[in-house]
């Protein structure tokens, strides 16, 4: 099927692996969709699950914490790996993960204020899947601008606008998890269950004081 490997936004303003998008990806989809999912918090990020080692290195080396994550998922065998980067973490999919085995990226909220247009041109030459979900009331970036952008250096990007949709995406997880799983898992059928019925265990949270 299909491996999530889950880039979080600014974690110098509020960005984790536990921001809402991803907490939602990670309970729902590999129930609803049969797609596993690796969420985790780059260095220097502090959430619900704990403290990161090292520091906030601006996306820099922040390049060792990307190739990490892919390697761990590529050596347990797991299929089809897609970078899903939301904010910050498309930038971080842009600069450091066009990687062996990555199939593509989805980014979301894409502020391109980080990686550069020689790092998009690394991926338009790659010819991996790049799809961008771009909120129309976005503060960064909005679909135009986005499509002009992309078009300059990746030409190949996909650019889907969110309408009435912001930077953080509230209020629209629904929609973004069925785009993400149309792009990933496009045998599966969308929109996902809203409900589920199986298995289920209680959250374990860590209070971490910062």
């Amino acid at each position: 099927m299909a491996t999530l490997v889950l880039l979080h936004p600014l974690p110098t303003h509020g960005g984790m692996m536990d921001s809402h998008l991803y907490r939602k990806a990670a309970w729902r989809l590999p129930a609803l969709a049969g797609i596993a999912v690796l969420r985790f918090n780059t260095r220097g990020t502090v959430s619900e699950a704990g403290r990161s080692q090292g520091a906030f290195d601006g996306g820099v080396g922040e390049q060792f914490d990307v190739a990490s994550a892919v390697e761990f998922v590529r050596e347990r065998g797991l299929p089809g790996v897609w970078l899903v980067g939301w904010s910050f973490g498309t930038d971080l999919a842009l600069m450091h993960g066009c990687l062996p085995g990555v199939r593509g990226a989805v980014l979301i909220s894409p502020p391109l204020r980080w990686s550069s247009p020689a790092e998009l041109r690394v991926w338009e030459r790659s010819g991996k899947a790049v799809v961008c979900l771009v909120p129309e009331l976005d503060d960064y970036l909005r679909p135009d601008e986005a499509a002009e952008r992309f078009g300059a250096d990746l030409p190949s990007a996909s650019v889907v606008p969110f309408e009435n949709a912001r930077h953080l995406m509230v209020g629209q997880s629904d929609k973004v998890l069925d785009a993400i799983v149309g792009v990933v898992a496009p045998d599966v059928r969308t929109p996902l269950a809203r409900t589920w019925d199986g298995a289920w265990e209680k959250r374990q949270v860590t209070i971490v004081e910062s």
